[in-house]
């Protein structure tokens, strides 16, 4: 969990996004929808954006998982943080962390993502106070980021 190891015992029944807010504290990892429909949950499981509202905790025994918690490093903010804050890509912040955690999938898999592949790498994340135009700026500036190092 977030480059540490975690052990718990965990009622099958229970998602990841349960274990992750009541057991772990870890509340970055919103509540939204509880349908899978709204992105507020994403979470990444070895790399690869989950929907942790849909997703049974039993299922991610002996997997990494980040949360936005577990984003930034020993440097500081991760770039889709500052870029995110330096934009106003988000209003109320939210959803923030689902666009966190699923464009961070994005530019570490992709480099140089053009806009269509952000849009299309974040359709499943949605947010009611803001139009998207910042969000995706911020992702290709923190993907610049990344790439000049």
């Amino acid at each position: 969990m977030n480059r540490r190891p975690v052990e718990l015992l965990v009622p099958s029944h229970r998602t990841l996004l349960e274990v992750l807010r009541e057991d772990l504290g870890l509340t970055g990892t919103k509540h939204g929808c509880e349908l899978g429909e709204c992105g507020t949950c994403t979470v990444l499981a070895d790399g690869e954006p989950v929907l942790s509202c849909l997703a049974l905790a039993l299922e991610f025994e002996g997997r990494e998982i980040t949360t936005v918690e577990g984003l930034a490093g020993a440097a500081g903010p991760h770039p889709l943080q500052r870029r995110f804050a330096e934009l106003n890509a988000a209003q109320c912040g939210y959803c923030t962390p689902g666009f966190l955690l699923a464009a961070e999938a994005l530019i570490r898999e992709k480099a140089s993502p053009s806009r269509e592949e952000i849009a299309e790498a974040l359709a499943g994340n949605l947010c009611r106070c803001t139009g998207y135009l910042k969000i995706f700026e911020a992702v290709e500036m923190a993907a610049e980021d990344l790439r000049r190092g």
